[in-house]
């Protein structure tokens, strides 16, 4: 009896084997052909078009205007804002989700869901219901004698950062949820047994292990947040301008697309920039809690 030679054992990149260098590039010039034509292309189409002339004149002007700085400042002081408050409010409705039985559980991730489904155009104007002079909020301030009169609750920074928040949560919702029920329960259950309370289980177990959702769900809520657009014009006014409103002025009004083109750049520069301190910070973060 001959003894057959051994296999060498699977590996990850096995599959590689079957694919000549010429099929390996035609499977994937679709994709790649796909990412150029429909966003390589498209952005640097509009880095160029703010060097229109072949000067730096459209950048200075943003910088050397004052209305343009409040604005971009304004843009991420809001989207901070809003990613602050998506996680506050956001992570105890995780939590509880992932403690829930599979069925709650499943009904939860509904409620959720069914928002997210539903257009931001609808929910923004369900803001503006909601908040107006006349509206639900105000009548029932004045009908419990909390106010004498309506509040201007509409068209004010403070609304904006409100229906945001509201907007944007599920975003927050889900990227930790889905790191708090792959987290094994046995983890908090030791921690339990070695003496840790239920605050200090979940500060020193449940918290770091969950930064990974965390930390994604942030990220996604700044970005969404920094380009915005119909719920700051809808619920903001024109007292209330962030950036991408200032960029539809500039395009659809003023017909600047040159000067349009340099606050988008700059406006995908502080997207990638701090999409860059959160991958660092999460870099850190599973760094330290190694350490331990």
């Amino acid at each position: 009896m001959t003894n057959a030679p051994l296999s060498p054992p699977p590996s990850r990149f096995s599959s590689a084997r079957f694919y000549s260098p010429a099929a390996s590039i035609g499977l994937a010039a679709p994709l790649v052909a796909a990412l150029v034509i429909g966003f390589l292309y498209p952005v640097l189409r509009l880095v160029a078009l703010s060097f229109s002339g072949g000067t730096l004149d459209h950048y200075r002007r943003i910088f050397a205007e004052p209305l343009h700085v409040d604005v971009l400042l304004s843009t991420v002081l809001v989207a901070l804002v809003v990613t602050v408050a998506s996680l506050l409010l956001g992570f105890p409705v995780a939590y509880l989700m992932a403690r829930l039985s599979k069925g709650l559980a499943m009904a939860a991730a509904a409620c959720v869901f069914i928002p997210l489904w539903t257009s931001v155009l609808i929910r923004s104007y369900a803001w503006v219901v909601l908040l107006q002079r006349n509206g639900i909020v105000n009548k029932l301030l004045v009908e419990t004698g909390v106010t004498e009169g309506p509040l201007k609750l509409i068209y004010t920074q403070g609304a904006v950062i409100l229906a945001m928040t509201h907007v944007l949560m599920p975003f927050m919702i889900l990227p930790i949820y889905s790191a708090l029920r792959a987290l094994p329960a046995d983890y908090v259950r030791a921690a339990r047994n070695l003496g840790a309370g239920p605050l200090r289980a979940f500060v020193a177990v449940t918290l770091p292990l969950s930064l990974p959702g965390v930390f994604a769900g942030s990220v996604m809520c700044f970005v969404l947040a920094l380009g915005f657009y119909i719920t700051p014009a809808l619920v903001g006014g024109p007292s209330s301008m962030l950036m991408a409103t200032l960029i539809g002025q500039q395009t659809t009004v003023l017909l600047d697309w040159p000067f349009a083109a340099a606050l988008s750049t700059v406006l995908l520069a502080i997207t990638l920039l701090f999409v860059l301190l959160f991958r660092k910070t999460l870099s850190l973060s599973k760094g330290l809690n190694s350490v331990y």
